[in-house]
């Protein structure tokens, strides 16, 4: 069958973790030919090789190092939205959104190139039933408007990008039913996803956190209420096509301000309040990862998150400003105008938010234009008329 699922992975260095990925569709007899590969990666790595891995896994797929992506660019005349993409950055993953949006894909997949599916778990399988699924579920509230989602872990921690004001939260939980579903995050097990902050307060230097996680730890799948936001951590997770429209990742570390390290915690926030306003859910929980995140300066990740920490306890609220939407696009360029028109007087690097509301209009541009461009390579030559 033709693939309908294109699984994006940024890369520099494990990019052979997609080997258990595959043979874990495989074992569980999901269809890999469903799937389609794009590898993100850059210049400086090794394009041929990572080619090699899909063409021996037996799946299709691409490899995109940033001469790459210009080209590609060029070729389906957009490379006035070059810039949306960041130059050595994760949130080089909004590429292949835009590969996505391009192709004929009903779903995606982001995986990132330190985790490793558990082999009990139907990984892909898990993700789509996800987002087929339509029946009760655990709704998760909390008195900050901000639901952890490790609440249920037996821990006390706190995942990145989850704002400090919100902490010490009151939680309630209650079932609901869910009929929409338009994005899956399966969560994590081994190391943690937390910021620099909590990493350094779990008594760690080497930029993974103390304390481990297990399958154990997790409790029943949730989503989180209306009215309610959550990080969304791209290392795992699928979503609709639909979506992509407000899940642009933000241009971040390549930007005069340093600000990095919130590309899918912020994209996360601007998801969850188009998905509000159109009625749709987030499903939270299976199918979990292995985080095998590489022991690194601490320090140096701090150094990569402080530019935006007082930034992220804020760009909740301008989300939340907006009432009403139509579609992901409108709820998206309304979410952007508020980021324009916002008094960032106050906050260190307070322009950067700005700066992400010009470029949030530029992705709906681009994404305009792609669908331009392939409305006019349909459409039939004009037949020239006999003399």
């Amino acid at each position: 069958m033709t693939a309908d699922i294109c699984v994006i992975v940024p890369t520099i260095r494990e990019y052979e973790c997609m080997r258990e990925y595959v043979a874990n569709a495989r074992e569980h007899g999901f269809d890999t030919d469903r799937l389609h590969v794009v590898l993100v990666t850059e210049d400086f790595c090794d394009t041929e090789a990572m080619a090699a891995m899909l063409d021996d896994l037996e799946v299709s797929g691409e490899v995109f190092d940033g001469s790459a992506r210009e080209a590609w660019f060029d070729d389906h005349d957009v490379s006035e939205f070059a810039h949306l993409i960041p130059e050595a950055s994760h949130a080089q993953t909004s590429f292949g959104l835009l590969y996505m949006w391009d192709g004929d894909f009903e779903r995606g997949v982001f995986i990132d190139d330190d985790t490793l599916p558990h082999d009990e778990v139907d990984f892909f399988g898990t993700h789509m039933d996800n987002l087929d699924y339509r029946g009760a579920i655990e709704a998760v509230e909390s008195d900050e408007r901000w639901v952890n989602v490790l609440y249920d872990t037996d821990t006390d921690l706190y995942p990145r990008g989850y704002p400090y004001s919100a902490m010490d939260e009151d939680v309630r939980t209650e079932t609901t039913t869910v009929s929409d579903v338009v994005a899956s995050q399966g969560l994590w097990t081994n190391v943690p996803d937390l910021d620099a902050v909590r990493i350094l307060m779990d008594g760690d230097l080497q930029g993974q956190a103390q304390t481990r996680l297990d399958a154990e730890h997790f409790g029943s799948d949730f989503v989180a209420a209306p009215g309610q936001y959550l990080t969304v951590c791209s290392m795992n997770l699928a979503f609709e096509r639909e979506v992509i429209p407000a899940f642009y990742q933000l241009p971040m570390d390549d930007n005069p301000w340093d600000v990095g390290r919130f590309d899918d915690i912020w994209s996360g926030v601007f998801l969850k309040r188009a998905a509000d306003l159109l009625g749709k859910q987030i499903y939270n929980g299976d199918p979990l990862c292995e985080h095998n995140k590489a022991p690194r300066s601490t320090f140096g990740d701090l150094t990569n998150e402080v530019a935006g920490l007082e930034l992220n306890e804020h760009v909740w609220e301008y989300a939340d400003r907006v009432g009403e939407a139509d579609s992901y696009a409108d709820a998206f360029a309304k979410m952007a105008d508020e980021l324009l028109a916002a008094d960032v007087s106050e906050y260190e690097n307070g322009e950067f938010l700005q700066h992400c509301g010009e470029y949030m209009h530029d992705w709906l541009d681009c994404l305009e234009a792609l669908d331009a461009g392939e409305l006019q390579a349909s459409e039939p030559a004009a037949s020239v008329a006999d003399d």
